[in-house]
């Protein structure tokens, strides 16, 4: 199956490209993309693949996947992007290969229930912020309840505003929400209906978030990927600070993600990329034009 050269309608006329970053998972990236093929609307899907061997998309269950994908109408764009230069890289890669509205990065092990796609998509028009989330949940942990994490669930009332999220400051603690199977049971608690769905303030989320790509390139995307080494984690992180601090954003509940909780491709884990010198400082300075306001100001 070789990789497809994106046409000019792939290009410029789509509203939303599904970017996942793959290396070494075929099981894994057939249940993805599987997700992908049960969402509704129109979507292109972009794969930028970075194993060893053969091409991910030769695995029988991929090139399985992808044919149902194309036959829906969903064009799906493969490349192979060697040699391996860091997970930052291969982010900036697979944004420079996408001019559509916004863009969902989505990761190789990660499996989305129907309608996800369109609720994330509502959801950042509505709110008008730079990026919008569905954080995965980890169903090994259904039956561990952490309350004094779940706490950290804070609803936008309004419209996300920028926030200025440091680091390792007080509220990096909001991403305890995240761990294990909190945010599914705060889900469970609020007993939304059909169609409901709620904001809330995040300092980061990973795995599946949808940008408006035209923040993202402003802000400055994954361009200081050339500048970590290549063992270096937590590039969505410093890419997220930088929005945050200057459009906002929110993660979506109820999440219609699930961790396929496989074993990392990345056991050996460098620097995190927002303590990147420039990237720190371009966080810090993300409110300048705001004045005094910083997220000490909870209300939403």
């Amino acid at each position: 199956m070789p990789d497809e050269p994106p046409t000019r309608h792939d290009i410029d006329e789509r509203d939303i490209d599904v970017l996942i970053p793959t290396c070494d998972r075929p099981a894994e990236l057939a249940v993805t993309l599987a997700g992908l093929a049960a969402q509704d609307g129109g979507f292109g899907v972009v794969v930028s693949d970075q194993s060893d061997g053969i091409p991910v998309w030769e695995h029988g269950a991929v090139a399985g996947m992808v044919r149902i994908l194309r036959h829906q109408g969903h064009p799906v764009r493969l490349y192979r992007n060697l040699p391996r230069r860091g997970v930052a890289e291969q982010r900036a890669y697979l944004l420079d290969r996408s001019r559509a509205r916004y863009v969902l990065f989505l990761d190789d092990d990660v499996w989305l229930e129907a309608g996800s796609v369109r609720r994330m998509r509502t959801a950042i028009e509505e709110l008008g912020c730079g990026f919008v989330g569905n954080f995965p949940h980890g169903l090994s942990f259904v039956d561990d309840h952490r309350p004094e994490q779940e706490k950290a669930y804070r609803e936008w009332t309004g419209r996300p505003y920028p926030e200025r999220i440091r680091p390792r400051g007080p509220h990096w603690q909001r991403a305890n929400l995240h761990a294990a199977a909190n945010l599914l049971h705060v889900q469970q608690r609020l007993h939304l209906e059909p169609g409901q769905w709620r904001a809330y303030k995040v300092a980061w989320l990973g795995a599946c978030v949808l940008y408006d790509r035209a923040v993202l390139v402003a802000t400055g995307g994954y361009d200081f990927w050339s500048r970590v080494p290549a063992d270096s984690v937590g590039e969505d992180v410093a890419a997220q600070l930088r929005v945050l601090a200057h459009a906002g954003g929110a993660g979506i509940i109820p999440s219609g993600a699930y961790h396929l909780e496989s074993p990392t491709t990345l056991p050996e884990r460098g620097m995190e990329c927002f303590d990147d010198p420039l990237v720190a400082e371009q966080i810090g300075n993300g409110l300048d034009d705001l004045g005094d306001r910083d997220v000490g100001d909870e209300r939403g």
